[in-house]
């Protein structure tokens, strides 16, 4: 069924004259009358009759006006929708994040967007990587910022923004203060890290393995689910960790906790992950191009 025929068949009704609608609606009488014909066609119905020099609806467009109006009104209403999301005017996105990203900056920068699109609604889930991951794959959400690539070929993974890796420890410990520590030494220390599979926690076991250390001998004493947690057990003395520079960032400036400079390479970047086969959206792609925007990233600069 024909759209347009359908608003046709409507202002002829309303009209009760093929002229007049032709008129109308800025088209020949000829082309008014085919629309209408190929309507009936379609339906296998005569829409209207002439009674006494009027044109009036059958039975047949009796019940279809009513229905054909509601079909038009809705269609008009999807379009407008349409164009207001392409305007960027409305709509909504879902973006999952790790702990780094999501709890230290997506939320300004979700901010920042909303006060650009006020009419757009972004909702934001923080978890591992690997649940964003999941996440992702069961197109729960629309895109992910996480700590690492996505295992296998799903997923397409750019690098988003470089994160420096802090070794950080009590305040009190015997290497604060140090100008550096030896690798081997992490090996000696109580530590405590993120669950395993977290972006973290990968990033630092690759780092090792590159120095030519053994993840596994670690004196790992504790696996906390939140950096907050890490930062607040190494404030207490359980342990020394490795995190996120902008985790660390306050307690460092409060001088709760210190850094310790470490000769391993400890900057890695955060991903920005997408499903290959995602749906379009102009909602999306804007926020990516946000994000994406070195003006709106200097705030994170060291």
């Amino acid at each position: 069924m024909n759209l347009k025929h359908l608003e046709t068949f409507i202002m002829v009704a309303d009209l009760q004259s093929f002229t007049a609608a032709a008129r109308r609606l800025y088209m020949s009488q000829p082309a008014v009358s085919f629309q209408i014909k190929s309507l009936e066609e379609d339906l296998h119905v005569t829409l209207f009759q002439r009674r006494e020099k009027k044109l009036g609806l059958t039975p047949a467009g009796r019940l279809l006006y009513p229905e054909a109006k509601k079909m038009v009104v809705r269609y008009q209403k999807i379009k407008s929708g349409i164009e207001d999301l392409r305007g960027l005017k409305t709509g909504h996105l879902v973006a999952g994040a790790s702990t780094t990203p999501g709890e230290y900056l997506l939320p300004l920068l979700v901010g920042g967007f909303g006060k650009k699109y006020p009419g757009i609604n972004i909702s934001l889930r923080v978890a591992g990587s690997g649940q964003v991951f999941q996440w992702l794959k069961d197109r729960e959400i629309d895109l992910g910022l996480t700590g690492s690539t996505a295992p296998g070929n799903w997923a397409t993974c750019r690098p988003w923004i470089d994160d420096e890796l802090v070794l950080i420890v009590p305040p009190d410990h015997p290497w604060a203060g140090r100008e550096s520590i030896n690798p081997g030494e992490l090996m000696d220390w109580p530590i405590i890290l993120r669950e395993a599979g977290s972006g973290t926690r990968r990033s630092l076991e690759e780092k090792l393995i590159k120095g030519g250390l053994d993840p596994a001998r670690l004196n790992l004493t504790m696996e906390l689910g939140s950096t907050r947690a890490i930062i607040t057990a190494v404030q207490a003395g359980l342990g020394v960790s490795v995190v996120s520079c902008w985790a660390a960032r306050d307690a460092l400036e409060l001088g709760r906790i210190k850094k310790v400079p470490c000769p391993l390479e400890m900057v890695r970047p955060l991903y920005l992950v997408t499903g290959k086969h995602s749906l379009e959206s102009p909602v999306a792609d804007e926020f990516i191009a946000y994000i994406n925007d070195p003006g709106n990233l200097s705030q994170f600069s060291p």
